[in-house]
């Protein structure tokens, strides 16, 4: 015999009060392990955020403590197993490996964004109470979890003093360019330069737009997909600290298309000379470009970066266009 359930999920106002109270215990045990998650995962790089997120954690947990007791005291000791999901339009969370990938600025909002829906969760719950004492319990939880933004000043004063800050700043940030920028400006490097040669060698040989569009357009999406998965294969983060190889890949990857779709576009154009005229001038935009990435992200100097880049990225240009020219 097969047994057939309901897929509908029950709307939040067609909840009991039992049943009221037993999402919030599961809700405040899955808030604690989040946080606790939180803490375990930052701890090595941000270990003042990691405090914040620990003390939160046990807050959740005394919350859940006192809900529990209330419960006990009203219905017994069996709970039913409602959770977040098993309610139509109840505030979701983000699975674990979803969350574990934010950055940490994410995260603290994220958090502050909990908080949030866990005191609106709780104010409509005591609205909706007829039992003097949870209705009590309920709007002081209500307002302990508005408090918590309060509650996260202060444990940021306690464990995040200006040095900690800094360096938990310079260590998001180095994780952002080593994750995101530097894969991604190596690959706006090659897609730029490395095509250069083979869409102006095919441009002036040919001298047919159409012709210069499908080879620029094969050598930037090969080019691309071959730094993708390069770049994925080449590091898994664990030992350099670079991040995740999926985004490095996706950074690379994408911007090495970028980079050689710039100049290949403008030969949709008709015209050859008209294309290949705006071509060139994308070419040098994009090769300014990366010499003012390599100096804002990287720190390299203006003047040698300019060298490297658009000095070189000339040369190749010249090369395409003298042998195609040939």
């Amino acid at each position: 015999m097969t047994l057939a359930f309901p897929t509908s999920r029950k709307r939040f106002a067609d909840l009991t009060e039992q049943e009221v109270m037993a999402l919030a215990i599961s809700s405040e045990e899955d808030d604690a392990r989040i946080y606790r998650n939180w803490a375990q995962h930052l701890r090595e790089d941000y270990p003042a955020t990691a405090a914040i997120f620990e003390s939160m954690g046990a807050e959740e947990d005394g919350h859940r403590r006192q809900l529990l007791d209330a419960y006990e005291a009203r219905w017994g000791r069996a709970i039913p197993v409602i959770r977040r999901e098993h309610v139509a339009g109840y505030y979701s969370r983000r699975p674990a490996w979803m969350m574990d990938n934010l950055s940490l600025e994410t995260i603290r909002a994220e958090a502050a964004g909990m908080e949030r829906e866990a005191a609106d969760f709780y104010a409509r719950a005591a609205q909706g109470s007829g039992d003097a004492g949870i209705r009590k319990l309920l709007g002081d939880l209500a307002a302990a979890e508005r408090g918590h933004e309060g509650l996260a000043g202060d444990l940021a004063t306690a464990h995040l003093d200006p040095e900690a800050r800094a360096a938990e700043d310079a260590a998001s940030h180095r994780s952002f360019v080593l994750t995101w920028v530097q894969p991604g400006l190596a690959g706006l490097m090659d897609g730029s330069v490395s095509t250069l040669a083979p869409i102006f060698a095919t441009a002036f040989a040919t001298q047919d737009p159409w012709t210069t569009f499908l080879v620029g357009l094969a050598a930037s999406l090969g080019a691309g997909i071959s730094m993708g998965f390069t770049e994925a294969a080449s590091d898994d983060g664990i030992v350099s600290g670079r991040g995740s190889p999926i985004k490095r890949g996706i950074a690379s990857g994408v911007m090495t298309a970028v980079g050689g779709l710039g100049h290949a576009l403008p030969y949709l154009i008709p015209d050859f000379w008209t294309a290949t005229t705006i071509a060139i001038a994308v070419v040098f935009v994009e090769l300014w470009a990366i010499a003012w990435i390599q100096n804002r992200w990287m720190q390299t100097p203006f003047w040698r970066a300019t060298l490297q880049v658009v000095v070189g990225g000339g040369l190749v240009l010249a090369v395409g266009v003298l042998i195609g020219s040939g």
